[in-house]
């Protein structure tokens, strides 16, 4: 994430971050087909089966992402941003286990977990401090 950022950051700067995404995006459908023309060839059809049908925005959630990754990379730097985007997508997963969102397994809040978190997020404090 933290090359992919970068280099998108750069492609950014020469025409736009729309401009960018779209690119992003369009050179990982053709990755994406690659693979599946080698590996797998299930029907691609089967994707609408998916339930909840909220589901299948996962692409779309991820055009929104490489936008945020673009945007934050730039304003923050590479490592202050990616520091901040992998704590907050912990922390994400973590509320996602602990209310049981989405269809996935709830979980019991961990003292460990929260702790460790809590030492996540220090640790982005601390890296900012100066």
């Amino acid at each position: 994430m933290s090359i992919q950022g970068v280099f998108n950051t750069q492609v950014t700067k020469v025409s736009s971050m729309w401009t960018a995404s779209t690119f992003v995006q369009f050179t990982a459908f053709l990755v994406c087909i690659a693979a599946w023309l080698i590996t797998d060839r299930s029907s691609l059809t089967q994707v609408f089966q998916a339930q909840p049908r909220y589901v299948l925005l996962g692409g779309a959630i991820g055009a929104f992402i490489t936008c945020t990754v673009i945007k934050s990379m730039d304003m923050l730097g590479s490592a202050r941003a990616t520091m901040l985007i992998v704590v907050s997508q912990l922390l994400v997963a973590y509320i996602i286990e602990l209310f049981g969102l989405f269809g996935v397994e709830q979980q019991p809040l961990e003292g460990r977990k929260a702790i460790g978190m809590a030492v996540a997020i220090a640790g982005i404090v601390i890296f900012k401090w100066k």
